[in-house]
């Protein structure tokens, strides 16, 4: 009985060990995964940084006058007046005693239909 005990302690300690060496592995496999997507977040900020400053640097206002100078005649450009803006009371507006007549039943994705 004893030698049972002996054998069957003797297996679970070299399952234990079998299972603590796989997860060891898997955790260091996850590491470095985290390490490169990590490194590729930091580079992406990095590409996102520089296409900020080059379209701010694009749109400054002074270029952006300069090309519609030069452009005026293909562009068919116009200076902006104040004519050319509408008074608030000229929008028509929905009516405000809108009434729904037929309601629409909506449900949740992936819920199924129990029609």
């Amino acid at each position: 009985m004893r030698t049972l005990a002996y054998i069957l302690t003797i297996l679970a300690v070299f399952g234990l060990a079998f299972w603590a060496y796989r997860e060891n592995y898997a955790t260091q496999q996850v590491l470095k995964e985290t390490r490169g997507l990590r490194s590729n977040i930091a580079a992406a900020q990095v590409r996102l940084s520089v296409l900020r400053a080059e379209w701010a640097y694009l749109n400054r206002p002074d270029r952006l006058r300069n090309l519609a100078e030069l452009n005026f005649d293909s562009l068919g450009l116009v200076p902006l007046r104040p004519d050319q803006f509408g008074r608030v009371d000229e929008v028509s507006f929905p009516p405000s005693g809108l009434v729904i007549e037929e309601g629409v039943e909506v449900s949740a994705y992936g819920q199924e239909d129990d029609q």
